[in-house]
């Protein structure tokens, strides 16, 4: 068993249903998490108990696939999170797995039903955006494509057909708040990707107007770096990297101001663009998940603290409180982390999509 890092004993959590908040409170305890206290909580073999203060949506966990094997179709690559396939000379098919990546490693457990999730918030909000840029999504159903049923059931839910487009060489990143590389940029320069901010700003404030700070795309175990607007005009020419900047904003803008309303933050996100052999510039790959973006509850959002999250900062979190050092292969999860991760990204999908 991976042990904790000296000095670390206590986190908090905190992931909400209903509108009302929960809070898990365990210590970390020689690499498990022990109950600290508990009200209505339920003893697991890692000793974590959670508190429930209000009723929650339901949270069955579903089952788990963390690689897909189709036969069908030849496997065209295999990323961090999504299998993909060829069907044609113009299509693809997409299979958002479980698997989650932290720290630019795949870990070896899954987070059940995750792949699930970001193809329904993927799809979402493709829908409820596309009046400002087109999507990679056709309009082929999945049984032209898999006409095994068995092959169908596989991957039911998390498969979707897509245009073949050519993929940028940037991931297009906007921050309305100034937290994680942005802080830390910002603590150093008084910048973000070379943008100037004003002076005095603190952790998680919101930014006076989102910014635009596109980065490089690594490899598999690799890092991205934060590039500035001029680097990717370099890279893609400036005329591209000026839709892609202006049609990154709106979106991110128009998302924003909806999830905020259902008590979400979206404090940043991550999008990624492909055109097609005519230069139509097109959204593609997944768009504002709790994988590509930072979501905040909007109730227990301060500046000056680095908010709780709907995201995979919970697994991150567990992970930095063992002796690893980030590199492969990842430490195996505690089925209630993995469990507890996967309750949050749910709660993000009814909170936006219902």
């Amino acid at each position: 068993m991976t042990p904790t890092k000296p000095g670390l004993r206590r986190a908090s959590c905190v992931s909400y249903g209903n509108g009302e908040a929960d809070e898990a409170v365990f210590v970390l305890f020689a690499g498990r998490p022990k109950s600290a206290q508990g009200k209505a909580g339920q003893a697991i073999d890692a000793k974590m108990a959670v508190i429930s203060r209000q009723p929650r949506m339901p949270m069955d966990t579903p089952a788990a696939l963390y690689q897909s094997s189709l036969t069908s179709l030849p496997l065209r690559v295999r990323g961090k999170v999504r299998d993909i396939y060829d069907i044609d000379g113009s299509h693809m098919l997409i299979v958002t797995s479980d698997r989650l990546s932290a720290f630019d490693v795949i870990l070896p457990d899954p987070i059940p039903g995750k792949g699930k999730v970001l193809t329904n918030v993927s799809n979402f909000w493709f829908a409820k955006l596309r009046h400002i840029i087109p999507n990679h999504l056709a309009d082929i159903p999945l049984a032209q494509v898999l006409p095994d049923p068995d092959e169908r059931a596989q991957v039911a839910g998390r498969a979707i057909v897509v245009k073949k487009l050519k993929a940028l060489p940037v991931e297009a990143i906007v921050r309305g708040y100034l937290i994680g590389s942005g802080w830390k940029d910002y603590q150093k320069t008084g910048a973000v990707s070379g943008i100037a901010l004003p002076v005095g700003l603190q952790l998680a404030q919101q930014l006076p107007e989102p910014i635009y700070t596109p980065s490089t795309k690594a490899a598999i175990g690799e890092h991205d770096a934060n590039i500035s607007f001029g680097q990717s005009a370099a890279l893609m020419g400036a005329d591209l990297a000026e839709q892609v900047r202006t049609a990154s904003i709106r979106l991110y803008a128009e998302a924003a101001a909806y999830a905020l309303e259902r008590g979400i933050i979206i404090a940043d996100t991550k999008f990624e663009f492909g055109t097609d052999a005519q230069g139509v510039l097109y959204l593609i790959d997944e768009a504002l998940t709790p994988d590509s973006s930072r979501f905040w509850p909007a109730d227990q959002y301060q500046v000056g603290i680095s908010p709780p999250s709907f995201d995979k900062q919970y697994v991150r979190d567990y992970l930095e409180s063992l002796d690893w050092d980030k590199t492969a292969p990842a430490p195996a999860l505690p089925a209630e982390v993995a469990e507890f991760c996967a309750a949050k990204y749910r709660e993000a999908e009814w909170r936006l999509t219902q």
